[in-house]
């Protein structure tokens, strides 16, 4: 792929929250995980590790566990009812109907220890970033694929729900969750301008 081919994929790609009911062939999704692993890491030690659920029963599994932890939170946070109820149902929906989903997680097993606390802070925040450059490798292949994706932080807030649903190893740390599929709506996006979020010097 050509330079401006590549800066097509990335301005036009987009958020995109519903799908056709077309399923995505496994070959496909193996494309999308050989793009996130290609991705650069921290010392080249590969933090990654993804989790991939094609089947209704185990994503809509997911989705209703996910919701009842959303709907615990939400309640303690003193939210009315009713707009709990359109939450949870909007983000159970939005998971629950997405052809894949694949469950992006972080393993500190092969990433460097330090006896110092803020040095040790600094090699988890460059796994944590690694994992996310890994995202969105899989997210812009995803869009050269001519499928919709959305990346979604919900897996932050229920790591232990997530963990318990899809039997994890104990150390994979569930941050994100991305559902894939062919889209069935056009979405429209903006971006400040380089110069609002600029220092040259």
């Amino acid at each position: 792929m050509d330079a401006i081919g590549l800066f097509d994929i990335i301005r036009t790609r987009r958020s995109i929250r519903r799908y056709r009911d077309q399923p995505v062939p496994v070959e496909v999704l193996r494309r999308l995980l050989d793009a996130a692993r290609w991705a650069p890491s921290a010392h080249n030690r590969q933090p990654w590790r993804f989790a991939v659920i094609t089947d209704p029963a185990r994503r809509d599994s997911l989705a209703r566990a996910m919701g009842e932890r959303f709907r615990s939170d939400l309640a303690a946070d003193g939210v009315p009812g009713e707009q709990i109820d359109r939450q949870v149902a909007r983000s159970r929906h939005r998971i629950g109907t997405a052809p894949a989903l694949v469950v992006v997680c972080l393993s500190m097993a092969d990433m460097d220890w330090y006896p110092n606390a803020r040095r040790q802070e600094a090699e988890r925040t460059m796994a944590v970033q690694s994992v996310a450059l890994a995202a969105q490798n899989l997210l812009l292949a995803a869009h050269g694929e001519g499928l919709g994706a959305c990346w979604m932080c919900a897996p932050l807030f229920c790591a232990d729900v997530v963990r318990d649903e899809l039997s994890l190893p104990d150390d994979w740390e569930a941050q994100a969750l991305i559902t894939i599929g062919y889209p069935a709506e056009q979405r429209e996006s903006q971006r400040q301008p380089v110069e609002t979020v600029t220092l040259w010097y």
